[in-house]
C-alpha cells in the first residue's frame, strides 16, 4: 500500500488518493494517474495549460502554412494578405504566450496552506502530451519480427497504453512518482523489444515545452523517456514547494523533494542530447538544477532558524553566513537566468523572484550580523580567543577601524558597526521591495509582499533602537559577510530500482535472444528418434537451452539440426523461459515415437562461441539506441544500485552437468550431453 498522502490545499490530496484506491480495486494495481477531470486549484491549472498548449499549436500550424504560402506566390495581392495574416497570427502566439506564462508563475497554487508566513518556492508545471495508439504498430511489429500472432498480445498492449494514459496525470505524491518511473521503466523493455537500431517503429510521440507550450515531436523513444524524467523532476518541484516549511518534517521533506528534483534534471542533462524542446535543452536544464539547489539552500537556512533559536554570538554569525551563501547561489541563479540563450525563454516573474531573493537575503545576513555584534554580551577574556577565531572568516574583507581584540571588547565600537551592517541591511531590503514592485505578477503575492515587508520593518526598527541622536559620525559601508553553510546541497540521481517492474512483454521470451536487434531465420520443427546412444547432441544453459554441440553422424545431426541452436518447444511445450533441467525432464520423458523439438537459429552466429558471445552481449544490456548516451545505461529493477533498471546476465547455474547419453569427448565443462 501507498503511504496516504498529507492533506493538500486545494483538497487535491484526497480526492486523488480515493481515485487512486477506487482504480486500484477495479484493475489490481494501486498506480493509476489522479483524476484529470477533478476540479482542483491545481487540475484547472493544468487544464488551461493544456488548452493553450492546443492553441498555440493551432497557431503554428497556421503561421507555417502562411509562410510557405507567402514564399511560393508571386502575386503582390497574396502576398500582402498573407503578410495581415502573418501579423494577426503572431499577435494571437505572443498574446497566447504571456497567457502560458502567467499559469507558469502561479507559484501560490503550488504552496501549502500553512498559517505560518514563508517565502514562496517555484514549481514546474508538467509537460503535457497527446494521446498515443501503440496498438497497430505493435502488433504488426510482434506479427514481422516475432512470428507471433499480434492479436494474442492485445491484453499486454492495452496495459501498456493504460499506463501511459495514467502517466499522463499523476498524483502529487510518492504514488504519481512512482506512477512516472513505472512508465520510465517499462520505456527500457519496450525499447528493447520493438525499437531496432535500423528501423522505427512509426509512430510519433509529442510533447509540449513546460514554459512555452511550443509542441515537438520525434520518433525516438529517448525523446519519449527525456520527457517522462523531466516531469519526475518537475513533480519533485512541486511536491517540494506544497511542504509547510514552518516544521522540521516539512523543511526535511522540501529538502529532500528539491534535491530529488535536481538530480532528475541533472541526469536529464547529462544523458540526453539533441532535445527538441527548449525546456530540455542543456542551457534550460543547468539553469534548473541551479534553481533547486538554490531553493535546497534556503530550506537549509530556514531549517537553521528553526534548530537555533537561542540567540548567542555565534548562533547569528552562522545564521548570517548561511543568509550569505542562499545570496550567493540566487545570484548565479540570476545570472543563468540572463543569459542569452535562457533570458527570453525564461517567465520573467522567475527571474524577478530570484532577483528578489538574492537581494532579500543579502539584507538577512547583513541583519544577523548585526543582531550578533549589538544584541550579545560582550566577550570575556575566556570567550575572546574563540570569538577572535569566528570572527576573523566571518567578513570578505576586515572591517576598517581598530583591531579585532578591541572591536570585540568596545561595546561602541560594535555598535557603530552593527549600524553599518543595519544600514546595507535596509538598503538592500528596500532594493528588494523595488525589484518585486517591478512584476506585476509578484506584485499580486500578498504574502512574498508580507515577507519583505516584515524583513524591512525589522531592520528600521533595530536600527533606530541603537541610533542615537548624539551620533555625529558618519556611519561607513560595512562588508560583505563570507558565505558558509552548514549543510550542502546533495543533488540526488534518480533511483530507477525503486520501482519494481515486469516486462509486460515477457511472453515473447528472454531478451537475450528476442529482442528488436536480434534477428533469426524461421522457426524449424525437427522430430528426432532418440538411437542407441541417445539423441546426438550437448545442451547448455536456460532461457531458452541452447543447443552448444552436435555428434556428427548421430541423430540430431540427421535431423538437421545445429550448434547455436535454442531450443523453443518441446513436443509443442514452449521451453522459451524453461529452465536446464525441465527441458532435461521433457526429453528423459520421451518415449518410442520420439520428440519433436522447435528450435530458432540466430542470424549471424556460427557455431555455439559465436551464440555465447551474441547472448553476452545482449545481456549486457549495450547497445540499445546507441545514438543517446541514456540507452547505454545497464538495468535492472533488484539491482541495488541506484542508477540501473534491468541487467540480462548469465546466471551460474548453467554449470550445473548431468549425464544423460554416452561420454563425449567435445562436451565441455558446463555442457551436458544427450
Amino acid at each position: 500500500m501507498m503511504p496516504p498522502e498529507e492533506e493538500s490545499p486545494d483538497g487535491e490530496g484526497d480526492r486523488d488518493s480515493a481515485l487512486v484506491l477506487l482504480q486500484g480495486l477495479k484493475s489490481g494495481s494501486t498506480r493509476k494517474g489522479c483524476d484529470p477531470f477533478a476540479q482542483t486549484q491545481r487540475s484547472k491549472l493544468q487544464h488551461r495549460r493544456a488548452r493553450i498548449n492546443q492553441q498555440i499549436n493551432k497557431e503554428m500550424r497556421m503561421r507555417a502554412g502562411a509562410e510557405n504560402l507567402f514564399r511560393a506566390t508571386s502575386n503582390h495581392k497574396v502576398k500582402e494578405t498573407v503578410a495581415l495574416e502573418l501579423s494577426y497570427v503572431n499577435s494571437n502566439l505572443q498574446l497566447l504566450k504571456e497567457e502560458l506564462e502567467e499559469l507558469n508563475s502561479s507559484m501560490d497554487v503550488y504552496q501549502n496552506d500553512s498559517e505560518s508566513i514563508s517565502v514562496p518556492m517555484i514549481p514546474l508545471g508538467l509537460k503535457e502530451t497527446k494521446e498515443l495508439d501503440l496498438l497497430a504498430p505493435l502488433k504488426d511489429f510482434i506479427s514481422e519480427h516475432y512470428g507471433e500472432e499480434g492479436i494474442l498480445f492485445e491484453k499486454e498492449i492495452k496495459e501498456f497504453m493504460e499506463l501511459r494514459q495514467a502517466m499522463r496525470t499523476p498524483s502529487r505524491n510518492e504514488a504519481g512518482l512512482e506512477l512516472l518511473m513505472e512508465y520510465y521503466n517499462q520505456l527500457y523493455f519496450l525499447d528493447s523489444r520493438f525499437f531496432p537500431p535500423t528501423k522505427t517503429l512509426g509512430v510519433y510521440f509529442h510533447w509540449y515545452d513546460s514554459l512555452t507550450g511550443v509542441p515537438s515531436h520525434q520518433r525516438a523513444l529517448a525523446f519519449e523517456k527525456g520527457s517522462v524524467l523531466f516531469n519526475i523532476g518537475a513533480l519533485h518541484t512541486q511536491i517540494g514547494a506544497r511542504q509547510d516549511r514552518a516544521s522540521l518534517p516539512g523543511l526535511n521533506q522540501a529538502i529532500d523533494a528539491f534535491q530529488k528534483a535536481a538530480g532528475a534534471f541533472n541526469y536529464l542533462k547529462e544523458n540526453f542530447s539533441n532535445a527538441p524542446s527548449l525546456d530540455m535543452s542543456v542551457a534550460s536544464l543547468n539553469m534548473l538544477v541551479r534553481l533547486m539547489v538554490a531553493q535546497v539552500q534556503e530550506c537549509v537556512f530556514e531549517k537553521m532558524t528553526l534548530l537555533r533559536a537561542q540567540h548567542d554570538f555565534f548562533t547569528q554569525l552562522q545564521l548570517a553566513q548561511e543568509a550569505a551563501r542562499v545570496e550567493d547561489v540566487y545570484s548565479l541563479v540570476h545570472q543563468t537566468m540572463t543569459q542569452a540563450h535562457v533570458k527570453d525563454y525564461v517567465p520573467f516573474s522567475w527571474t524577478t523572484m530570484v532577483h528578489v531573493k538574492s537581494e532579500h537575503f543579502k539584507a538577512l545576513s547583513h541583519y544577523f550580523a548585526a543582531i550578533a555584534l549589538c544584541d550579545c554580551p560582550v566577550a570575556s577574556d575566556a570567550e575572546l580567543p574563540e570569538q577572535e577565531k569566528a570572527f576573523i572568516q566571518f567578513h570578505v574583507t576586515m572591517p576598517e577601524g581598530p583591531s579585532l581584540r578591541v572591536l570585540l571588547q568596545d561595546p561602541e565600537e560594535r555598535r557603530k558597526l552593527g549600524k553599518a551592517h543595519l544600514k546595507k541591511a535596509i538598503m538592500k531590503h528596500e532594493e528588494a521591495m523595488r525589484i518585486h514592485g517591478l512584476c506585476k505578477i509578484l506584485r499580486k503575492m500578498d504574502i512574498l509582499q508580507e515577507v519583505l515587508s516584515f524583513a524591512h520593518k525589522r531592520s528600521l526598527s533595530k536600527y533606530s533602537e541603537i541610533d542615537h541622536e548624539e551620533d555625529f559620525f558618519e556611519t561607513g559601508d560595512a562588508p560583505d559577510i563570507h558565505p558558509k553553510t552548514h549543510q550542502k546541497p546533495e543533488i540526488k540521481s534518480p533511483n530507477f530500482s525503486q520501482v519494481k517492474v515486469t516486462d509486460l512483454f515477457h511472453r515473447l521470451g528472454p531478451l537475450s535472444v528476442f529482442s528488436a536487434k536480434n534477428k533469426w531465420y524461421p522457426v524449424r520443427r525437427v522430430h528426432l528418434m532418440r538411437g542407441e546412444n541417445g539423441f546426438g547432441f550437448t545442451l547448455r544453459g536456460d532461457s531458452p537451452v541452447l543447443i552448444a554441440g552436435v555428434i556428427p553422424g548421430g541423430c540430431a545431426s540427421e535431423a538437421g539440426l545445429k550448434e547455436g541452436d535454442y531450443i523453443i518447444s518441446v513436443n509443442g511445450k514452449d521451453c522459451k523461459w524453461s529452465k536446464h533441467a525441465e527441458v532435461v525432464q521433457l526429453l528423459k520423458s520421451t518415449g518410442e515415437e520420439g520428440v519433436e523439438i522447435g528450435v530458432i537459429t540466430l542470424q549471424g552466429s556460427e557455431g555455439p562461441k559465436a551464440a555465447d558471445k551474441k547472448a553476452a552481449a545482449m545481456s549486457s544490456g549495450s547497445g540499445v539506441l546507441k545514438s543517446n548516451k541514456e540507452n547505454s545505461r545497464k538495468s535492472v529493477m533488484n539491482s541495488k544500485s541506484a542508477s540501473t533498471l534491468l541487467v540480462w546476465s548469465k546466471k551460474s547455474k548453467r554449470s550445473k552437468k548431468s549425464t544423460y547419453g554416452i561420454p563425449f569427448t567435445t562436451v565441455g565443462d558446463n555442457e551436458v550431453m544427450y
